[in-house]
């Protein structure tokens, strides 16, 4: 229950927001900040291989909520999987009639020359919340395009997010490019996806604390046993990384992800979860409150 009451504040709007829920003792909710949903098409879906045949099948909402339920997550984040608009629709459609989506990250052509028209066009849909390209696929440089670069500031200028999913190599190029955008809001996916089973590290911490030094980009603790040995990770495998990510980002800009149903190929649904349940154990009720669903919360405007 949020009881909201609104004030005059010195600009003359009403900006002041009083929740009861901190005088009930009410907890934040959970949020899953990171999931996905399909209906398979071997072709379009060519990068689920043979090796990933545990999710060469649809995944859809009912198909997630009794996971959510089981492991006591409130709602989640709907992030694009494919490289259309047609995926967007798709996503909000699928929001639009299940309430445990809170929010949509879509797909939008960013270099499109009407980048402003379409993102106006999504405005009639409060759940959607950003967008999403996969860099990690894109060739060197994709992300000192000029016309991306233009689609950047128009996400700005209509208060949209934007994920940012690359492989750790290519981690230089972001940090050029968030430096390009002090004031817009960035999340980082899957902590960069450093390659977990090789033991890659140095080169990836040097680059996450040069990204973390940018107030505005968060980071998902998400996707990490898809980056681990599939068939033989332990929980101790990710110590080394989310030690690093908490000191470099903090407990106020990190946020829970389940890469569901990408994680099926590695670990279930409660296995991802409890790597980082059972490493914030250590932490204040208030900051766990935050990791696991805060964030989020704040991040993407829920």
């Amino acid at each position: 229950m949020n009881w909201v009451l609104k004030g005059w504040e010195s600009n003359g709007k009403w900006q002041f927001r009083f929740r009861i829920s901190k005088f009930l003792n009410y907890k934040l909710l959970r949020i899953d900040s990171h999931q996905h949903f399909w209906k398979y098409n071997p072709v379009r879906d060519s990068w689920i291989t043979d090796d990933m045949k545990v999710i060469q099948r649809d995944f859809l909402p009912d198909d997630l909520s009794p996971l959510l339920v089981a492991n006591r997550i409130d709602g989640c984040v709907a992030v694009q999987a494919n490289q259309s608009e047609e995926e967007t629709l798709f996503l909000l459609n699928l929001a639009e009639h299940h309430q445990f989506i809170k929010g949509v990250v879509g797909w939008v052509d960013l270099k499109s020359d009407d980048i402003q028209m379409r993102l106006s066009n999504y405005l009639r849909f409060p759940k959607l919340k950003g967008f999403r390209h996969i860099v990690q696929a894109e060739k060197e440089g994709f992300l000192m395009q000029k016309k991306f670069l233009t689609g950047i500031k128009a996400l700005h200028n209509f208060n949209y997010t934007y994920d940012i999913l690359v492989y750790s190599r290519q981690l230089e190029e972001v940090i050029w490019f968030v430096n390009k955008f002090s004031d817009h809001k960035f999340v980082i996916d899957h902590i960069a996806k450093p390659s977990i089973k090789d033991l890659e590290f140095n080169s990836w911490a040097k680059n996450i604390s040069m990204l973390a030094a940018f107030e505005n980009v968060s980071c998902k603790l998400s996707g990490m046993v898809t980056e681990a040995n599939w068939k033989g990770w332990r929980a101790g495998d990710f110590k080394s990384y989310l030690d690093f990510a908490f000191e470099s980002f903090g407990v106020k800009r990190l946020m829970y992800g389940s890469d569901w149903p990408v994680c099926m190929v590695a670990a279930t649904y409660n296995q991802q979860l409890s790597i980082v349940e059972d490493y914030i154990s250590k932490l204040s009720s208030s900051e766990k409150e935050l990791v696991m669903g805060g964030n989020a919360i704040r991040f993407y405007n829920l």
